[in-house]
């Protein structure tokens, strides 16, 4: 039997370990494309082949397969401020020259465009589903919505293309620049378990947080479904977690219980809304996805990686 091929590209990225390995458990032919010379020592095993290829130049060829899953782009919000347009021209030059090259075969693709829970307004009621009120908050967030956009031209071009909103997702793995790293970092950084102080920003604002292995299982059940009756999908968990709550696991799993925390003025975001749900019923009710791995788990998980 020929095995189902699925493009992942950023597969070196933080999501893309996790997504191969969640489509090599499925029994699916994994093709990587990133950045790098070659793909990450941990994933070449289940990764049938792979293409070195600035995207936001032009896309490989690479025909005749079931799915592409498109993670690769510039992220994280707070950088785009720096580089608006930067961020403008390479998330949406990949799309374009993604969709395009698809176009042109004959065997056209799923087309899973990754987006952001982070393009919502947070000045709306809680939780949002996928008709919640779009909020022009970054330049990341404005480039997310651009590449909405060209799903929504390339679907009317004849690509079956759909997009995904993942919410905030944590997990072994993930880099600092996000809230469970960073906090890891400044806790493995203390002398001893006396009583000590790490510095914060506003940990008691709360946030959707969602395992990456749950991401990556819903991201292939939107490549691989036989039929989707939207065209966007929210992941999420539909619940929140304050940043002191993470924390207070990290701690607990790191063995610091006695670590106190003080909040730095100059790590606190005065626009940070204080809390945001993301209702992901569509992709529940129509895929029959749920997240499995809860926050204990995945703190765990975080920080048995580390080792």
């Amino acid at each position: 039997m020929i095995k189902q091929k699925v493009v992942i590209s950023g597969i070196n990225g933080f999501v893309g370990h996790h997504l191969a390995r969640e489509l090599d458990s499925a029994g699916i032919a994994v093709i990587g494309i990133g950045l790098d010379a070659v793909v990450d020592s941990d994933i070449t095993d289940i990764v049938s082949s792979y293409y070195q290829s600035d995207l936001s130049a032009t896309w490989p060829n690479i025909p005749n397969v079931t799915a592409v899953i498109h993670l690769a782009g510039l992220a994280a919000v707070g950088p785009s401020f720096d580089n608006p347009q930067k961020y403008i021209n390479v998330n949406s030059s990949m799309v374009t020259n993604l969709c395009e090259y698809y176009l042109k075969q004959a065997v056209k693709p799923r087309i899973v465009v990754v987006s952001s829970g982070a393009i919502y307004s947070s000045n709306q009621s809680m939780p949002i589903s996928e008709a919640g009120e779009i909020g022009f908050s970054s330049p990341y967030a404005v480039s997310k919505i651009l590449n909405e956009n060209q799903v929504t031209y390339y679907r009317n071009r004849g690509l079956d293309c759909v997009v995904a909103r993942p919410f905030n997702h944590i997990g072994p793995g993930q880099k600092e620049g996000f809230i469970l790293p960073d906090f890891y970092s400044r806790l493995s950084q203390l002398d001893s378990n006396e009583q000590q102080t790490i510095q914060t920003g506003n940990i008691e604002t709360r946030r959707d947080y969602t395992d990456v292995r749950d991401i990556a299982r819903a991201y292939s059940k939107l490549a691989l479904a036989p039929k989707l009756d939207h065209i966007i999908y929210n992941i999420c968990s539909g619940v929140s977690l304050s940043g002191r709550e993470i924390l207070d696991e990290l701690k607990t799993a790191m063995k610091l219980p006695n670590i106190q925390y003080e909040t730095d003025p100059s790590l606190v975001r005065p626009t940070d809304a204080m809390e945001i749900i993301g209702d992901a019923s569509r992709l529940k009710s129509e895929l029959d996805w749920v997240p499995l791995i809860d926050i204990h788990q995945t703190v765990l998980d975080f920080v048995q990686a580390q080792s």
